[in-house]
């Protein structure tokens, strides 16, 4: 192999270990961003509940300025109608006054309530995407699980059937060195006889030539008929 393809295959290598350790990291890295996430949210929680708070008092304002901007009208229209023009002027003031408070605080009331609708919004976003980046999340992992037990089992399955070709492997040949030792024994047997001369005897009796053979009942008849006459 040249030196280039030499470089070229561990730069992959190496490559392909980087990538491995950056996918073993991913999801704890995403558990990671999703607890900061979790967190970001529970700050605009405690803001929104402040602007809220703040929204709630600028409308109490609002409404207390409204009912006394009221109050201080019917008093001046009643003061006049009385004849009591000094009476109904300050009312009138008072009245001017209060419209001119009122005004400002309206203004702080509307820029609470435009916050509050708009960080309820993008709180809702924000918790929407939150809640689906925990479903990913939690896909990967069962996902991830799952694979790993499937890899598991196919590794195992793998190895017990690379033990099991073995073991069948062995198992034929104890069977061949079984049948060579037999055959072995049965040769060595037959040798024994040929060496003693059995072997010639048992010749010898097979074809009715030496006694202890095997004698048809025609042969026996005959021998026992030619035994009594004698």
């Amino acid at each position: 192999m040249s030196f280039k393809k030499l470089w070229t295959a561990l730069k992959g290598g190496a490559n392909e270990a980087a990538e491995a350790i950056a996918d073993s990291q991913a999801i704890r890295i995403l558990d990671q961003e999703l607890r900061e996430a979790k967190e970001e949210l529970r700050h605009c929680d405690q803001n929104l509940t402040s602007i809220m708070a703040k929204r709630k008092m600028a409308q109490s304002k609002v409404e207390s300025m409204s009912a006394d901007i009221d109050k201080y009208t019917e008093h001046a229209l009643a003061a006049n109608e009385q004849g009591n023009e000094t009476l109904a002027v300050e009312c009138a003031e008072r009245v001017s006054e209060l419209e001119t408070t009122l005004s400002t605080e309206q203004g702080l009331l509307d820029g609470f309530k435009q916050s509050e609708e708009a960080l309820k919004k993008n709180i809702a976003k924000a918790k929407a995407n939150v809640r689906r980046m925990e479903q990913q999340i939690d896909q990967v992992k069962a996902t991830e699980a799952v694979q790993k037990a499937q890899v598991a089992v196919s590794t195992r399955h793998m190895g017990a059937n690379s033990k099991v070709k073995t073991a069948v492997d062995s198992l034929e040949r104890i069977k061949q060195k079984q049948a060579e030792r037999a055959a072995q024994l049965d040769a060595a047997e037959e040798l024994a006889k040929e060496e003693s001369g059995s072997s010639l005897d048992e010749k010898l009796k097979a074809a009715g030539l030496a006694s202890g053979g095997d004698v048809s009942g025609k042969d026996k008849l005959a021998q026992l008929l030619a035994k009594k006459k004698s």
